[in-house]
């Protein structure tokens, strides 16, 4: 596959996978679906903003480089080749590798610690010493008392965030390693092929 095609197919999936995360990352701001929990009702994880900064914008940078990167150069397909581009692609590509590592850390440190609730009478991370063990156990999901249904919500969201960080962090290497290719090498589409 040309290098130019290769760009196109890995940032129309990066441009997805970065709206995924900062939806799923919105939807961690609001556990059940409501409005009314502060910032001390959520955890920590989900107002760092993985999703929406890391996993989100982040990467929808690299994405729309690696479209651009598809396209014809900045001189047509004549002289460079589709090579300027290509270089900036291989910046934004390292830019977006480390939000995505970014968002898959914290995505996976919320995962471990567990969501902040109300139980008991107290408000505070109560899955903090089971170091993920009630992922397991999902008996214990219903012991937080507010936000209701918090534990799958965060668990779902958290997974989500994870998988689309991972995909992301694949997706950038590969169009790093693409771009580079492109740099050197240039684009194999012939002149009148391009877009």
């Amino acid at each position: 596959m040309c290098t130019g095609k290769c760009a196109r197919c890995v940032g129309l999936s990066l441009i997805l996978l970065s709206l995924v995360c900062i939806v799923a990352n919105a939807l961690l701001l609001v556990p059940d679906g409501k409005t009314t929990w502060t910032k001390d009702h959520l955890s920590l994880q989900a107002w760092l903003m993985a999703g929406f900064i890391g996993g989100g914008l982040m990467v929808l940078c690299p994405g729309i480089a690696a479209v651009r990167a598809g396209g014809k150069g900045c001189c047509g397909a004549g002289c460079c080749g589709n090579r300027c581009r290509m270089l900036r692609s291989v910046f934004c590509s390292a830019f977006g590798l480390l939000g995505a590592i970014y968002c898959l850390a914290v995505s996976g440190a919320g995962l471990q610690i567990g969501p902040k609730c109300l139980m008991n009478g107290k408000w505070d991370y109560h899955f903090q010493e089971t170091s993920g063990g009630y992922l397991l156990n999902n008996t214990q999901w219903n012991l937080c008392e507010e936000p209701p249904h918090v534990v799958p919500w965060n668990v779902t969201l958290f997974s989500l965030l994870m998988t689309a960080s991972g995909l992301e962090i694949i997706l950038c290497g590969t169009q790093l390693v693409n771009a580079v290719i492109g740099v050197f090498c240039g684009d194999c589409r012939k002149k009148g092929t391009a877009e």
